[in-house]
Formats: structure tokens, C-alpha cells, sequence
């Protein structure tokens, strides 16, 4: 009788390529887009900020036409792998999902990252920290207002959770699929970026 093998903290698509999709809640962008550049360092991949190319300067929001072929565009010249951060699964349909070798939803407590998204925003606001795209700043109405991240990230994080968790049941890595959650304070997630660069040691 055999053991199974462990399921490695990434699957690729079986030659050494890896298409890494992350998801999470908007107010958590910042722990993505994070997570999303240390990958695609470690791998040597490029990496991909659906945020930087949704956005156009000052908020202005591209049409689905085009931020559709911009998305297309950036896939289609990363021939190596790539790291894409960011849901915009309205949009895009079916883009992403169906190119990604592996899916990873971070899932923090609430309470860890809505208090870092506070002071990230306005950090934005003073000039400390960069927008989300070129050209979008932070202004003090936009803070307030119904479509300000602050208001998402309040009124979206259990919507998400349910879509993500609903995913889940179909393309979980327990059912066979390539997404995996990434929850709690900190600690699981250190461990699975820590089994990443052991196993790029390996290779």
C-alpha cells in the first residue's frame, strides 16, 4: 500500500509552467497585489495587475472591449507563466479561470485587513503611497463616497466569501481542482510562501 504524494503548494501545468490566478476580497488588494509580486519574483514570471489595467487616470473605468484585450494582450505575451492579481470575473467571464493552473483565494479575518486598508488609504490620500493605477489619487470625497474601496470592502466581504467559498466546491484543490484557500492571521500564509521557495530550491 502506497502513500499518496503531498499536493505541492503549486500545481503548474505539469512542464514547469505556472499560471497563478489571486483572488481575494478588494480590501485586501494590497496583500494580494504583495503576494502577487513575490510570486512572480520568486518564479521569474511576470506579473499582472487587473486593477492597473482596469483603471484608466483619474477613475476613469475602461469599457469591457477594452479592458478585455488589454488583459488578453498581457496573457498572450507572457509565454513563460504569469502571476494575475486580481477577481473581475463579471467581466472577463471565463479569461482567466479557464487559463489559470492554480487559483489562490486569500481569505484573511476581516478585522486583519480592513485596519491596514484605513491607513493604506489614506496614506494614498497624503501622497506616501502610490494609487492603484496611474494617474488614480486618492481625493477626501472619493474616501466617502458610496464607491470608495472603503465602502467595498465593508459591503462586499461576506458577498465574496460566499462566491469564493461557492468556487470552492467546484475547483478546490480537495476536489481535484487547482484553487486553494489561504486563510487566518498570517501564519498559513507564511508557511505556503515558505513551501514556494522550498520548492523552487528543488527544480
Amino acid at each position: 500500500m502506497t502513500s499518496q504524494s503531498p499536493i505541492p503548494p503549486l500545481l503548474g501545468d505539469g512542464h514547469g509552467k505556472y499560471r497563478i490566478h489571486i483572488v481575494g476580497n478588494s480590501g485586501w488588494s494590497h496583500g494580494q497585489s504583495t503576494l502577487g509580486a513575490e510570486l512572480a519574483s520568486v518564479l521569474d514570471i511576470p506579473y499582472i495587475s487587473l486593477d492597473t489595467l482596469f483603471w484608466n487616470p483619474n477613475w476613469v473605468e475602461s469599457t469591457p472591449e477594452e479592458f478585455r484585450a488589454k488583459v488578453q494582450q498581457r496573457l498572450a505575451e507572457s509565454e513563460r507563466g504569469w502571476v494575475v492579481d486580481g477577481n473581475y470575473t463579471s467581466r472577463l467571464g471565463g479569461l482567466i479561470v479557464e487559463k489559470r493552473t492554480d487559483c489562490i483565494w486569500l481569505d484573511p479575518p476581516f478585522l486583519l485587513y480592513f485596519p491596514r486598508l484605513v491607513v493604506r488609504t489614506f496614506l494614498r490620500l497624503i501622497g506616501h503611497v502610490d494609487g492603484c493605477a496611474p494617474g488614480c489619487s486618492e481625493t477626501l470625497a472619493s474616501i466617502f463616497l458610496p464607491q470608495s474601496i472603503l465602502y467595498w470592502a465593508i459591503t462586499n466581504h461576506r458577498v465574496l466569501q460566499c462566491r469564493e467559498r461557492e468556487n470552492m466546491k467546484k475547483w478546490g484543490i480537495h476536489v481535484g481542482g487547482n484553487m486553494r484557500r489561504i486563510g487566518g492571521w498570517g501564519m498559513e500564509l507564511k508557511a505556503w510562501k515558505q513551501a514556494v521557495l522550498e520548492m523552487v530550491k528543488r527544480k
